[in-house]
């Protein structure tokens, strides 16, 4: 029989099959048929129920099992892979199956690739014939010494949820132990839940030996791995690394970005290169987003990262994209005091000084001219990319007014403009966007003299004016407002011709010319020869100044051929021009066009 059951135990054993698993030796199957030749079978070596059930342990134990460790532990490794889980090989003589729902790690994350090794425990045999096994993430006591050591010395032991129970969990730790909710980690039932049936890693919290009441805690262990995790990632933070995370929370003043277990600021400045508004309008909670860090502060405390650094900053781009004379659009994004910026692009933004809205008018405010959203056109002026500065102006956007200002507005023309200031020496009046002109005080009418300009007009009065002198170069408009229609000086010279003698008093005299009063309105110049050409006025020859109050009537009446004698003065007719002389003339030149009258000494 000896030798019957050594033949049996050296016969070789495979391996059990997934299809068709045994782990009991098949009894001999009685045959049909009669073989004569066949050697008796002894009874003895057909086994009875006791010696089978030694047979079968003889069997098992005859597998070469590896030596488990004190708390039952195997090392194994990975040599297989499926869907649903690892074939291991643990020194026996067929490999053992590690479930995927068994084969996670601390983290809970299943991460087992063929050649790995590994730790796990046998815990029985699969339907299939495989024994199965489990991860080991944490010893397990066997006895209360054990425990009590474990509890002493803040030990991770390992255990196995088994039942959802009034205010927490039941887990078995070699004994039955109490997980209050609040101590397990996780907040929702349905998490609670999902936690019966997985080896967890737990700290004893409360133990009493006596009443076998054992209270553990994996809320502890899960803080503890996640701020070693969090100083672990920190540690390995530096800057200008690029990272992945995820958008855990948004604020007025950016978002909070979850990068390994870190929290970093993702401020609102440095989402986009353009300027942000509201962080939601980029943003999303949940969002996965993959920033640069920044900076890393106070040991972690405070962790800086930026999104719009991926991208090229467009200022260095500017200076390819943008010449200095360039037109081009953009938003007022901003005003200040001093101007208004201007979004030539997103992330860029030039200024518009506040001299250069208006060609016209001295800009007060730029609300005056722009508001904040209005869409511009603006004229590139000068380019600083290095100080991120680019110059605008607005005016020149709209044109110069004064191009060709000579042939829109020719001496004589006549306008009609508005009355922009008032000064005490006369009004500045608009004649065309950015153009405008003075009207002196003696130019607003010729009937009398006024002592401010607020007796004739008032700001934002509409009034019509004549050109009679421009200077294009130095942008300056002489206007006037009693040039308008005929005016005595326009009937002198209707009435008038080149040669005829008039009678006047010399009223100014200096550079060589005396300006001569024909009339009340009407003046003329005489060309001086000889002694009077270079000086000044000359006074009168009996050193009293004559009496000029009728000299309109008297100048009338001469020029209608009376005896200007009868006016109590008599005009000379040769000598040295004075002050105040009432004297004959000869008209030399009359200009209908620009009013000029010319006369010689008759």
């Amino acid at each position: 029989m000896s030798d019957t059951l050594e033949s049996k135990q050296s016969a070789p054993a495979d391996r059990p099959s997934p299809q068709a698993p045994s782990t009991v030796p098949a009894m001999p199957r009685a045959s049909d048929e009669f073989d004569p030749d066949a050697e008796p079978i002894a009874v003895e070596e057909i086994p009875d129920e006791a010696s089978f059930t030694d047979l079968l342990a003889e069997f098992e134990h005859g597998q070469d099992k590896p030596a488990a460790s004190a708390n039952g532990v195997v090392t194994g490794e990975v040599v297989s892979v499926r869907d649903d889980g690892f074939f291991v090989d643990i020194g026996w003589k067929s490999e053992a199956f590690l479930p995927l729902d068994a084969a996670m790690d601390v983290d809970g994350v299943v991460d087992l690739a063929i050649g790995d090794s590994i730790e796990v425990s046998v815990t029985g045999r699969s339907p299939d014939g495989y024994q199965t096994l489990s991860r080991v993430i944490a010893a397990r006591p066997k006895n209360w010494d054990q425990f009590e050591m474990a509890f002493e010395n803040g030990a991770t032991i390992a255990g196995t949820v088994t039942e959802l129970i009034k205010g927490g969990l039941s887990v078995d730790i070699g004994v039955r132990a109490f997980m209050p909710a609040s101590k397990s980690g996780v907040r929702e039932t349905a998490e609670l839940e999902k936690l019966v049936g997985q080896e967890i890693r737990c700290r004893i919290s409360q133990l009493d030996v006596d009443d076998e009441n054992v209270i553990v805690d994996r809320r502890v262990l899960l803080e503890e791995e996640r701020e070693q995790k969090k100083q672990e990632r920190i540690a390995a933070l530096s800057p200008e690394m690029i990272v992945n995370g995820t958008v855990r929370e948004l604020r007025d003043f950016g978002a909070f970005v979850d990068i390994g277990g870190v929290d970093a600021l993702l401020h609102v400045s440095d989402l986009a290169w353009a300027k942000v508004k509201e962080v939601s309008s980029v943003l999303s909670v949940g969002d996965a987003v993959q920033v640069k860090v920044l900076k890393v502060e106070e040991g972690g405390k405070r962790i800086s990262v930026g999104l719009k650094q991926l991208t090229p900053d467009p200022w260095t781009l500017v200076e390819e994209k943008l010449t200095v004379g360039d037109r081009i659009k953009g938003p007022v994004t901003k005003l200040m005091d001093f101007g208004a910026f201007v979004e030539i692009e997103p992330g860029v933004e030039g200024l518009i000084h506040i001299s250069e809205m208006s060609w016209a008018r001295r800009v007060q405010h730029p609300k005056d001219v722009v508001s904040e959203g209005d869409v511009v056109d603006v004229v590139v002026l000068e380019i600083k990319a290095g100080q991120r500065r680019i110059g605008l102006g607005l005016k020149q956007a709209l044109g110069d007014p004064w191009a060709k200002a000579l042939e829109k507005f020719p001496v004589g023309r006549v306008l009609e403009g508005t009355v922009r200031n008032i000064a005490a020496f006369g009004a500045f009046v608009e004649v065309s966007e950015g153009v405008e002109g003075l009207v002196h005080v003696s130019d607003f009418v010729s009937d009398r003299r006024i002592n401010h300009p607020s007796e004739i007009v008032r700001v934002d009065e509409k009034v019509q004016v004549a050109v009679i002198e421009i200077d294009e170069g130095k942008r300056r408009l002489k206007l006037s407002m009693k040039d308008i229609g005929p005016n005595d000086q326009d009937l002198f010279i209707e009435e008038y011709k080149p040669g005829d003698t008039v009678t006047g008093r010399v009223s100014r005299i200096k550079k060589g010319k005396a300006v001569i009063d024909l009339g009340e309105g009407v003046e003329a110049v005489c060309s001086l020869t000889g002694p009077d050409k270079d000086g000044e006025a000359a006074a009168p020859a009996d050193g009293v100044a004559k009496d000029v109050s009728s000299l309109g009537a008297m100048l009338s009446s001469a020029w209608k051929g009376a005896d200007p004698g009868s006016s109590g003065a008599t005009p000379k007719r040769a000598g040295k021009l004075e002050l105040g002389q009432v004297r004959s003339f000869k008209i030399t030149h009359l200009d209908a066009k620009t009013r000029a009258i010319e006369l010689s000494l008759a």
